[in-house]
């Protein structure tokens, strides 16, 4: 831009741009790395800058509630570990690492490629179905939920609280007063029923990860009452939400996509490399704050101590700068021998996601035995999006599954 030029403007978030953002993100990243958002953040816009920011532990994630939801009431709005720095951040994630292991992870494959055999049976059987209902909410509701410990009697009452809590996490201003609301009653109810599954957990363990959670706090590792509650609820809606949403922008890619499923079948290893292709083409997750410790320069621009940021992983995931054909959806991409950049779907650095794991293995066992089974995809109706801007997903996908 000349220095005479006026600032783009930003309005990939706009409710006419919601079914596809990329273009108007497009239009400010080309302009700009960097931009005013207008509210106290300054927009990350690209690949490098992005990548940059989220690697470093002296831009902090602990701010995030605060900037998001100034007026809203703690005790509502649990915080856990995810906006947290060292020391605590490190001790917590720590402490939780060693009941969600990846040898747990591994050993859920044959449970989720039962799950997913029944969910192929059944749409493979109906003339047409909802995909986000019929496959993308519950695989990883029921994963989660039975890694947990919740009975399958309440997972109902998850699924039932869980997209308020979702919406809930993007800035209060763009809530009306029922989402708020929605949200804060949400947050209540999910407090009170972790402390009581909890405190039967103690009384009675079992081979659950609150139990496993409620064995570290007997052992006096610090783990309090309140970091488990915040540290459960964290883990059901943030191990559920967001895999969701990548689940159904997989579908609706391949959908539109019918070669790349073909090569899926032809080549069942790219199942794995897929999925990282969905979570960089169409992200789960499209942004996250930071906040400057001290003074800290990034891309040649220096952001002095308190500077808050926001970071575009949308935008960053389909920069030119670090990606061929960005805006093409290539399961080949991140193939063994490529050297693809990582995307920024799980984020980088220590607010890595720790359910990356476990998004991906649901992620690949699907894909596999979707391209084993199923021949075309085939739009239904209109997709429908849900308004959210952090956790970016859809609410309806009516599709034909042909075997």
């Amino acid at each position: 831009m000349s220095a005479t030029a006026s600032p783009p403007v930003f309005d990939a978030f706009a409710p006419e741009h919601r079914a596809d953002p990329y273009p108007r993100y497009a239009i400010v990243r080309e302009a700009v790395p960097f931009l005013d958002s207008g509210f106290g953040v300054e927009f990350v816009t690209r690949h490098a800058e992005c990548s940059a920011v989220l690697s470093e532990t002296l831009w902090s994630h602990r701010d995030e509630a605060e900037l998001f939801h100034p007026d809203a009431d703690r005790t509502d709005l649990p915080t856990s570990f995810l906006w947290m720095d060292p020391p605590d951040h490190t001790r917590l994630r720590g402490l939780v690492s060693k009941a969600f292991t990846p040898k747990r992870v591994v050993e859920l494959r044959p449970r989720i490629l039962e799950l997913v055999t029944g969910m192929l049976d059944a749409v493979l059987a109906a003339d047409e179905v909802e995909a986000i209902e019929a496959i993308a909410y519950p695989l990883p509701l029921i994963v989660i939920c039975e890694l947990l410990g919740v009975p399958d009697a309440d997972q109902a009452m998850v699924h039932r609280l869980g997209p308020g809590l979702a919406r809930g996490f993007d800035p209060d201003p763009v809530l009306s007063p029922e989402e708020r609301r929605a949200r804060d009653e949400g947050s209540r109810e999910l407090i009170a029923y972790f402390r009581a599954l909890i405190a039967e957990r103690l009384r009675d363990p079992r081979s659950d990860l609150v139990s496993a959670l409620g064995a570290v706090h007997e052992r006096g590792d610090t783990l309090t009452e309140h970091e488990m509650l915040t540290t459960c609820i964290t883990l059901l809606i943030a191990g559920h939400e967001t895999t969701v949403n990548m689940v159904g922008n997989g579908l609706l890619a391949l959908m539109r996509n019918p070669g790349q499923l073909a090569l899926l079948r032809e080549r069942p290893e790219l199942a794995g490399p897929a999925v990282d292709e969905i979570l960089r083409y169409d992200s789960p997750v499209h942004m996250t704050t930071r906040t400057a410790r001290e003074d800290l320069v990034v891309g040649g621009r220096t952001f002095r101590e308190g500077d808050n940021v926001c970071v575009l992983v949308g935008s960053a995931n389909r920069d030119p700068r670090a990606y061929d054909r960005p805006d093409e959806f290539d399961v080949t991409r991140y193939a063994s021998g490529t050297a693809t950049p990582r995307h920024l779907g799980f984020a980088l650095g220590i607010h890595y996601c720790m359910g990356a794991a476990l998004a991906r293995l649901e992620g690949e066992v699907l894909l596999a035995e979707l391209a084993r089974r199923v021949r075309t995809l085939e739009q239904a109706g209109d997709p429908v999006y849900r308004p959210n801007l952090l956790i970016r997903g859809l609410r309806e996908l009516p599709l034909r599954f042909t075997a």
